[in-house]
């Protein structure tokens, strides 16, 4: 994906000084105390449903009255105004029966707002218009029936698609930049940067994308239970311009969570808090000059590069604001750390230090015959548990996986992570989405808000396949494992597991711009000790072109399948334990970060405690120390 625009003038002037965006058009329209009428006009006035309400329909009915109210901001000192169409997809806009007009009512609102801010704009004081993208009233995360928490009211296409429609008239009216904002569900936000992204490409340009969420409570988690570094991992790699806050909190309230963004993200920061929390009556009683204090702190500290207000602001608070940031410098952006930085509700890192990470292998039905069962006779809230077994077992990650012959499996990958997301013990870990059908890949896709893992993808179709697959998990937020496959085949030497992850690296990095740190290569764990002599050295071979790989891929993880390297000893589950955890042990040394492992088993056999006699049978089998290492072993 590629980065946003970083030689417009809104982002040169970025880097000069902390921009202003307006305040609350709500709070400013209910003091025109306008009717039924209002919204209506005379265009709507034989509609069937009640519009009072509907703040976006102004765009149509009373653009005057917008214009003023834009104009009040400007004048307050706003740099940048947002359009008037939180609520102007057509998912939104079938509460009111006008689900048909979104488009009309983005352009609308478009050329108010670009109407004011050009009229205002001076070449010492350009002003700019963000294209406002709201949540929507729906969620993609949580289920709207408590009898059912696989239920979903929406698909992440249908979201998608009326993101699209919405984006495509902002970008058509002219908006300077698009505001994908009151983030509550990163889920839902994905489905919009995925339009965005999808419109881009069919207008053959690019604006400038602020990314905002919005901390409902003082637990420090969005509505759909991610923590703010999180939700930052989950949309990074739509490389926005900014990440920030706004709604739900005051200020004063915001300040641990601007905090923890500015010490995670690689772009710039915004913070738009509301004017303090609402009092009894729903009203905001912070003053202006209270709003602008705690945001001065903000910037002081060297957290912000974009400032304004949400609910309860005034002109009178983005005058405040304006003057209390004034002089202060704007925040620096962090450089990539190089950490594979995943997640679920909560951030998980892979990197030496942390240790060996382990995915739980449990979850899939070509491994587990419980799991399978289970899914087959669909009672997906006993195959959860096996899910939550694996996390309190040490897994890392789950890999779930769902091919099998008798089963729908995008159905039931769907189906299973939507229960998933209702687990917190489960769903605070990242997901690894297991399927050799791409199909299925991506219905699991759709359903993970946090940044989790595909496994898996390679060059067997040959380069095209492979790039457009790519370019598919990197628009939905993903890291990869490629498996060391071409259109040859399977890679079973040294040289060839070598050859094929240069090959795909070079693709990944050069032509597509896949972080290098969000590339999982998976050489191939091969079973040895079948009796045949080509395969006695399928384990050092794997060792080998681990270090190969390491070296030659600067910043790729490596991954395997451990258990299938003591397959001819299944049955004997203390022989498989010794053989596991002695591979790993070599392996780990040789630079393999993680693994699909059975945690239970792995965890307490560490390589130490191997019985000695035992290992050195198991060393000669792996390390192909000796030609009768197999039969001395059986």
């Amino acid at each position: 994906m590629a980065a946003n625009d970083t030689r417009s003038p809104l982002t040169e002037l970025l880097q000069q000084r902390i921009l202003v965006l307006d305040g609350a058009m709500g709070t400013m329209l209910q003091r025109y105390g306008l009717e039924e009428a209002d919204f209506r006009g005379e265009r709507f006035a034989d509609h069937a449903s009640d519009l009072r309400g509907n703040n976006d329909l102004l765009s149509i009915t009373r653009p005057d009255v917008l214009a003023e109210v834009h104009r009040a901001f400007l004048d307050a000192g706003a740099d940048i105004l947002e359009t008037n169409t939180f609520t102007a997809t057509s998912i939104s806009q079938e509460d009111y029966g006008l689900a048909h007009l979104a488009r009309e009512i983005n352009l609308a609102a478009a050329e108010v707002a670009l109407r004011e801010a050009r009229a205002a704009s001076t070449p010492d004081r350009p002003r700019f218009v963000a294209g406002s993208i709201g949540p929507t009233n729906r969620t993609l995360s949580i289920s709207p029936d408590v009898n059912d928490p696989t239920f979903r009211n929406l698909t992440f296409d249908e979201l998608r698609a009326s993101y699209f429609e919405q984006i495509d008239a902002l970008i058509e009216g002219g908006v300077d930049l698009l505001l994908a904002e009151t983030s509550f569900d990163t889920l839902n936000m994905k489905a919009a940067l995925f339009a965005i992204e999808d419109a881009f490409a069919a207008r053959g340009r690019r604006l400038p994308v602020m990314v905002s969420g919005t901390i409902t409570d003082r637990s420090g988690r969005t509505l759909s239970g991610q923590t703010i570094e999180s939700f930052w991992y989950s949309v990074a790699h739509a490389r926005p311009l900014s990440i920030g806050l706004n709604c739900a909190l005051g200020g004063a309230e915001m300040r641990p969570y601007v905090e923890a963004l500015d010490s995670v993200a690689t772009c710039l920061v915004s913070c738009y808090p509301n004017a303090g929390l609402p009092n009894a009556f729903g009203g905001y009683d912070e003053t202006p000059e209270q709003t602008g204090a705690t945001l001065r702190e903000f910037a002081q500290n060297g957290w912000l590069n974009l400032v304004g207000g949400c609910c309860g602001t005034t002109p009178e608070h983005i005058a405040a604001i304006r003057e209390a940031v004034e002089g202060c410098a704007p925040r620096r952006p962090r450089g990539s750390d190089g950490i594979t930085h995943l997640c679920g509700l909560e951030p998980f890192d892979i990197r030496p230090e942390l240790g060996f990470v382990m995915v739980g292998e449990r979850t899939n039905v070509t491994g587990s015959r419980k799991f399978a069962r289970l899914i087959k006779s669909e009672d997906y809230e006993s195959a959860l548990e096996v899910a939550v077994e694996q996390v309190r077992g040490g897994a890392n990650l789950i890999d779930v996986n769902m091919d099998e012959g008798m089963l729908d499996s995008e159905r039931a990958m769907t189906t299973f992570l939507n229960l998933v997301a209702t687990e917190p013990e489960v769903a605070r870990v990242p997901i690894m989405i297991d399927s050799s059908k791409w199909s299925v890949i991506e219905a699991g896709l759709k359903c993970v808000q946090g940044k989790g893992i595909v496994n898996s993808i390679s060059l067997k179709e040959g380069e095209d396949a492979f790039r457009a697959q790519a370019r598919t998990i990197l628009q939905y937020g993903a890291a990869v494992v490629v498996m060391a496959f071409d259109e040859d085949g399977q890679a079973a030497t040294v040289e060839r597991k070598v050859e094929i992850c240069r090959r795909a690296y070079r693709i990944l990095t050069e032509e597509l711009g896949f972080p290098p740190e969000d590339i999982i290569f998976d050489p191939n764990i091969l079973t040895v000790g079948t009796g045949l002599a080509e395969h006695n050295n399928y384990a050092v071979d794997f060792i080998r072109a681990t270090s190969e790989i390491k070296r030659m891929c600067p910043g790729c993880k490596v991954s395997g399948g451990v258990s299938n390297i003591a397959f001819s000893f299944r049955g004997n589950e203390p022989v498989r334990r010794a053989f596991h955890s002695a591979f790993l042990h070599h392996a780990c040394k040789a630079g393999m970060d993680m693994g699909i492992v059975n945690a239970k088993q792995v965890q307490d056999d560490v390589y130490e405690k191997i019985d000695k006699e035992l290992l050195s049978f198991v060393e000669d089998v792996l390390l192909n120390r000796r030609d009768d290492a197999t039969e001395r072993m059986l």
